[in-house]
């Protein structure tokens, strides 16, 4: 009775009372050691083929002693590049004896449970601080607009450069000037050159505000450089 079995990565045909070196086993010299992927079996030309191994067979072997093989050279050339390298290997490999060969009933060797860690048990979360709410800002103020400047040239007597004059002084509007005294109005201009008369200039603003250019325009007709 003979079987084929896979040992250690390895394929083997053995016999009942037969020597086989197989590659090195964890197991201790002395003990025993059972082989359950059996690919096929012959007892007594009764043969048996596993798909892809004989489910219940088995081989059981004792361990005899650990060894190593016979040194092998593996030497390195390349050809036209000067390249060599020669390395000794020896095989580390267990030598085994078979006791016997089961058909059938065996118990298959259950795989090695890896230790796994016990989960670590995290630790409570510390809260997170709570962001204080950035104070608001306060809203900001617009500047009041200011109100478009008039066309001043429009009132009898004021020229270019007296009208950039008194808006510099900050009469810009119609409204502006009709507010404003004669006496005043002499003063911001009384760097411009020339003979200036500015009694009718606010009654002349007063219309031009008002919208009354029809009036205006008569009234115009009848000055003579804002002078009545």
């Amino acid at each position: 009775m003979y079987a084929i079995v896979e040992m250690a990565g390895q394929q083997f045909k053995v016999a009942k009372d037969q020597k086989v070196y197989v590659h090195r086993l964890q197991t201790e010299e002395g003990k025993k050691v059972t082989f359950d992927k059996v690919l096929l079996l012959d007892d007594n030309g009764s043969v048996t083929v596993g798909a892809p191994v004989i489910d219940g067979a088995a081989v059981e072997a004792k361990v005899v002693k650990h060894l190593r093989g016979d040194k092998v050279l593996v030497f390195h050339k390349k050809r036209r590049k000067g390249y060599r390298k020669k390395n000794g290997h020896r095989q580390s490999l267990t030598e085994i004896i078979v006791e016997s060969i089961v058909a059938k009933g065996a118990k298959k060797s259950a795989p090695a449970k890896a230790k796994t860690a016990a989960p670590k048990k995290e630790a409570p979360k510390a809260a997170a601080p709570k962001k204080e709410a950035a104070p608001k800002a306060a809203p900001v103020k617009k500047a009041p607009a200011k109100a478009k400047a008039d066309d001043l040239k429009k009132i009898e007597g004021i020229g270019p450069k007296i009208a950039s004059t008194l808006v510099a002084a900050g009469v810009a509007t119609f409204a502006d000037l009709a507010k404003t005294k004669p006496a005043k109005i002499s003063e911001i201009i009384a760097e411009v050159r020339g003979n200036h008369v500015t009694d009718t200039w606010p009654a002349q603003a007063k219309l031009a505000a008002e919208g009354k250019w029809d009036e205006l325009k008569k009234w115009q007709d009848e000055l003579d450089g804002g002078k009545a």
